[in-house]
């Protein structure tokens, strides 16, 4: 599904990936048309502008994100401002694309956003990553779950903890079915079972998470 309250450049984009053998199975102009229509599209990726009238761009991925943590959005947007960029993800976009990219980059990162891999346009990926070891830094504030030794800590296994180990340090899920010598949907299946277990939303929560604990060093 596509999003962006410019008519010309939704219907390119919907164009161009329609083209590419992708099923585009909505379009919407504004934030309240993008919630009510995805709703009932459900679509597998969402393709979204930031700076959209009625609503903005993560306040919609927030509720659709929210209501459908399946969902994976890629953020296509004129802006490359810091603050939009993480914004966006903590509003759980797993990937973040400048307007600027050519149709190939466009296609390319709506497919392996399909696959569930976080894509960003080259230099933001490094800004998300930092502004989490930043945050992973902090301490935990006080009278938090973590008081009484994380009496709530979901068990993982060591398959799963693996699997965990080596998303944060950037591996694809075709990289990790490889190294471990197990199936690409295997992967996926251990990730869904760990988010599950853990709570969170997307695989960008993931790594956050994985950095907090020093799972991504060695």
């Amino acid at each position: 599904m596509v999003v962006d309250d410019h008519p010309m450049w939704r219907d390119a984009v919907a164009r161009d990936l329609a083209e590419s053998g992708f099923e585009v199975v909505a379009t919407a102009g504004d934030g309240e048309q993008a919630v009510r229509r995805a709703r009932a599209a459900a679509p597998d990726v969402l393709v979204l502008d930031l700076n959209l009238p009625a609503k903005p761009g993560v306040q919609v991925c927030k509720e659709l994100v929210a209501a459908d943590p399946a969902l994976r959005v890629l953020v296509l947007s004129a802006s490359g401002e810091h603050a939009d960029v993480l914004e966006a993800v903590k509003s759980g976009a797993t990937g973040y694309l400048l307007k600027s990219a050519s149709t190939e980059e466009l296609l390319d990162a709506v497919r392996r956003t399909a696959a569930g891999d976080p894509v960003f346009t080259p230099g933001l990926a490094g800004l998300v990553l930092g502004e989490y070891r930043r945050l992973a830094a902090e301490p935990a504030p006080a009278g938090g779950a973590v008081a009484d030794g994380e009496p709530r800590a979901p068990r993982l296994t060591d398959r799963e903890t693996e699997v965990l180990r080596l998303v944060a340090k950037g591996l694809s899920y075709k990289q990790i079915a490889e190294r471990l010598v197990i199936s690409h949907r295997t992967v996926q299946n251990h990730v869904q079972n760990t988010l599950g277990k853990l709570q969170l939303h997307n695989r960008v929560e993931l790594v956050r998470y994985a950095i907090e604990r020093g799972l991504d060093g060695g």
